[in-house]
């Protein structure tokens, strides 16, 4: 679990290093490129969503009146967050949108291997296929704030990695013997996960006289789609 979870956090740096050499790439590479790795980690979420969080958390959470309070209540929970950070968040809202999807990740992922969830594994794969396109459009936004040094964004990215893992663990020690809360967890990450994507990741994917950023939102779904399948057997 541990090593699961590092491994995905880990990707958040992976992906702030390859934009460290952003300025020998071409132009385009600013354009449709960078649109299209938002869009692609919008396709893994929406998948992780749809393939993983929802179907488990449904399944622990059978009540319908608790399932949507736990997934509005998710939704709100992250729309209060984001309020909170003011003005840091319109400076880097790929950073703040990178930080609050991380940590109800993290304890779903810590919560679902506690409880022996086949779709753990898969779960984290697409955390860190996510982080990847996260961390290296997040390093590129906050590298342009006026002042920015290259090593203070990857020194708060290699913090951020070692969140995961901790919630993680917290995760495992108090949900794996509680599976309604563990659903109730999954269900709220869902909501505020498919918050995010409409208010931060979607927005920025699209490119005005140019449509093909977005299919980066298929390739992401579908590579994850193909990961459940596989999974599955």
């Amino acid at each position: 679990m541990l090593l699961s979870t590092t491994a995905a956090g880990a990707c958040i740096v992976l992906g702030g290093l390859a934009a460290v050499n952003q300025r020998r790439r071409p132009n385009w590479l600013d354009n449709e490129l960078r649109h299209g790795v938002i869009a692609f980690g919008g396709g893994v979420l929406l998948a992780a969503v749809a393939l993983v969080l929802l179907p488990q958390g449904v399944a622990a959470v059978p009540d319908p009146l608790a399932m949507a309070a736990c997934f509005v209540g998710g939704g709100v929970a992250v729309y209060a967050a984001e309020r909170r950070l003011g003005l840091r968040r319109r400076e880097s809202p790929q950073f703040a949108a990178m930080l609050l999807d991380y940590v109800p990740e993290s304890l779903a992922l810590g919560g679902m291997f506690a409880a022996g969830v086949s779709e753990a594994p898969l779960l984290a794969l697409l955390i860190g296929l996510q982080n990847l396109p996260e961390g290296f459009n997040a390093y590129r936004e906050r590298i342009a704030v006026r002042g920015t040094r290259p090593g203070t964004v990857l020194r708060q990215m290699a913090m951020l990695t070692l969140l995961g893992p901790a919630l993680a663990a917290l995760s495992w020690w108090g949900l794996a013997d509680h599976p309604a809360v563990l659903g109730a967890v999954m269900l709220a990450a869902s909501g505020g996960i498919l918050y995010l994507i409409f208010q931060d990741i979607a927005p920025m994917s699209r490119l005005q006289r140019h449509r093909a950023p977005p299919l980066g939102a298929v390739l992401g779904f579908c590579v994850a789609l193909v990961g459940q399948r596989l999974v599955e057997g």
